[in-house]
């Protein structure tokens, strides 16, 4: 398997354009700029983001800057449809069958400006799937130089394990948090780390700010790490998800240069082994068996 070239934060863009900030293509240049002076280097895209806007709007800024494309890495996923008049979808639905995969992949890859995908994923798992269909797509698109490495989002571990008897899985993107931590304590991180599948953690700092009310006691325990470790509670978030030996790479969705900078320096906070474990604990509200 080929080693997957990532930064260990990972820039996600869903909030860039239309359903968010909706920064101008100036801004955008400024803002993938701002990511590489920090060594954030992958951009996280989706083709639905901005209501089928986002991927465009951020290859025009990239392609009037300097930057030379080896030196990035972006990411996309497809598979979800939205209702879109355009589109002539009537109902929200998934799509997987070999067209479209190949169609969705070469048009985000046109709307980045670029040749290829670093990392492609299929979006959420649908119950209609035809394996072989996603198997063909994607091996067509390796085998031709537009995608270099294949994956999923939110797929569950049998998903993976059936899709991966036909073409290697190489990424998982997860919900997984302080606050949604059942990935550590069920078999799927464990799994990733045995099967060289790359966890990347969507919504990373899960619910750590709005804790009052639903969890007390880890909203006290953060408040008193803060202080041990001189960090902010955003920031213990991410050394909690870099603890774990799978390698989980948090996807941040923060716009603001000054947080994205904060969250890369929690890269470099190590927590105590029971600390992470009293953080478990009060996440669960329970102490381990």
């Amino acid at each position: 398997m080929n080693i997957i070239y990532a930064s260990n934060l990972i820039q996600g863009c869903m909030t860039w354009g239309k359903w968010g900030r909706q920064f101008s293509t100036n801004q955008m240049t400024s803002k993938i700029e701002d990511c590489l002076s920090l060594g954030v280097s992958t951009f996280d895209h989706a083709d639905i983001y901005g209501g089928y806007t986002t991927e465009a709007e951020f290859g025009k800024a990239f392609a009037q800057s300097d930057i030379d494309r080896e030196s990035i890495q972006l990411i996309s996923k497809c598979g979800i449809q939205l209702v879109d008049d355009v589109r002539g979808n009537r109902v929200k639905h998934y799509q997987y069958d070999f067209d479209y995969i190949k169609t969705q992949a070469e048009q985000s890859i046109s709307n980045l400006k670029s040749d290829y995908l670093d990392i492609f994923l299929l979006h959420r798992p649908s119950p209609l799937m035809n394996l072989e269909d996603i198997a063909e797509a994607i091996t067509q698109l390796k085998s031709e130089g537009k995608i270099k490495h294949f994956g999923v989002s939110n797929f569950s571990l049998r998903q993976i394990e059936l899709l991966a008897k036909l073409i290697p899985v190489e990424v998982n993107q997860l919900e997984c948090s302080i606050t949604h931590c059942n990935p550590f304590m069920d078999d799927t991180l464990l799994q990733y780390k045995s099967d060289n599948i790359l966890p990347m953690a969507w919504s990373p700092l899960g619910k750590i700010n709005t804790l009052k009310k639903e969890n007390s006691t880890l909203d006290e325990i953060l408040t008193t790490l803060e202080s041990k470790y001189k960090c902010t509670r955003s920031q213990l978030a991410v050394a909690f998800l870099r603890k774990h030996p799978a390698g989980i790479v948090p996807v941040v969705g923060t716009t603001q240069y000054s947080r994205l900078k904060q969250l890369h320096e929690a890269l470099s906070i190590e927590l105590s082994l029971q600390d992470w474990f009293i953080l478990l604990e009060a996440s669960r509200e329970s102490e381990v068996d």
